[in-house]
């Protein structure tokens, strides 16, 4: 499964306990305490499904909804809250949440609503993250391959195509490097980092074949996967 799991929940012995459920049964968790760094982090990595407490510290659960809204209109949104009262459970549905779970919870009922959204949703979820349009480029990540009229088809290897996706994820914006680092490799360590360069290289190489797309080292930072408005 491994799919990725943004939690952000401020009891910190309940988040937890779910988030070390969650990864038995095969989710990759990232457990943040209050709204400001669950927004920041959501901006920050590749996630499949967000799991969000509506009281927070600094930014509630429901307007940081709203601001991811604006971003994916389809990415899976779960909130937990120890309010049962009719007027939020509404207000957290026209936000765009997916689900509503009152607390206290069970991490195994999260766990089995989590799997039946996952069911529902990630076909549909996933076609629109799986083909990217790159100006002349067209990029398929389910089958590690991308075309242009120049180059013709040519199939990637799966690592070069994790980061090509994660490269669309930031298109024309930067992709850090310690963020890519975790989310591909699961690490942040100097000789992952060295292996990534050279298939940044590689796409590098391939990109260059037509004009209008381009991957730039951004100093002491990352890359930014830069595509021209009128190659769009």
């Amino acid at each position: 499964m491994n799919y990725r799991v943004l939690l952000v929940e401020n009891d910190e012995n309940q988040g937890k306990v779910t988030k070390d459920f969650l990864e038995m049964s095969g989710y990759r968790v990232t457990h943040c305490l209050n709204g400001n760094s669950g927004l920041e982090e959501y901006f920050s990595a590749y996630y499949d499904i967000i799991i969000l407490e509506v009281v927070l510290p600094q930014i509630d659960g429901f307007t940081i909804a709203k601001k991811i809204r604006e971003n994916n209109k389809k990415i899976p949104i779960i909130f937990l809250t120890v309010c049962s009262r009719n007027e939020f459970r509404i207000e957290g549905f026209r936000t765009g949440g997916d689900d509503y779970i009152l607390k206290p919870y069970s991490a195994e009922e999260l766990k089995l609503r989590m799997d039946a959204i996952m069911r529902r949703t990630k076909r549909t979820y996933n076609s629109s993250m799986e083909s990217y349009n790159l100006g002349p480029f067209r990029f398929n990540y389910s089958e590690h391959s991308i075309s242009s009229p120049r180059l013709g088809t040519r199939h990637l290897t799966k690592r070069e195509a994790d980061v090509l996706r994660l490269l669309c994820v930031y298109k024309n914006r930067i992709m850090r490097r310690d963020i890519a680092l975790k989310t591909i490799w699961g690490e942040n360590d100097y000789f992952m980092g060295r292996s990534m360069d050279v298939y940044i290289t590689k796409l590098r190489k391939i990109l260059k074949m037509e004009e209008g797309v381009s991957i730039n080292n951004i100093h002491n930072t990352g890359f930014k996967l830069e595509v021209e408005e009128n190659c769009l």
